[in-house]
């Protein structure tokens, strides 16, 4: 058997439109921290200790355009998990009470018979974001 040669996710990168805006959603809406950043890129790293995600403004954010999930290769979303229902319950209330997050979809099971639970929603700035309870 070859042994593998990953350990999973080092870190995720976002482009996004503008920095101010996604560092208060990750860190005043999610509660995570602002761990570094890059000024001349710019960039700012946020982690929410166990997940780091550089969020790296884009070029010239007003001719950028959004990522089309069904016609584009790349990132179709972020997941961040969550413990367990209730948790669940915490973020949806968090981020449904932020002024500029669109619900994509509802909180519901993942998939048909499973007790494992989701939601969608579109951040400020559209990047599509799921949180999801562990896998039964």
């Amino acid at each position: 058997m070859t042994s593998k040669l990953t350990r999973g996710v080092h870190h995720v990168g976002l482009t996004v439109p503008n920095l101010d805006q996604a560092r208060a959603f990750f860190c005043d809406t999610l509660g995570f921290d602002e761990v570094g950043g890059v000024p001349d890129y710019p960039a700012i790293f946020v982690s929410d200790g166990t997940i780091l995600l550089t969020l790296w403004r884009a070029a010239d954010p007003v001719t950028a355009r959004a990522f089309d999930r069904r016609a584009n290769i790349g990132l179709h979303h972020l997941s961040l998990s969550v413990a367990d229902d209730a948790a669940l319950a915490a973020a949806w209330a968090a981020v449904t009470a932020h002024p500029e997050v669109v619900v994509d979809a509802a909180p519901g099971a993942i998939r048909p018979g499973s007790t494992a639970r989701h939601f969608l929603i579109l951040i400020p700035g559209g990047i599509r974001l799921e949180f999801a309870t562990p896998f039964d």
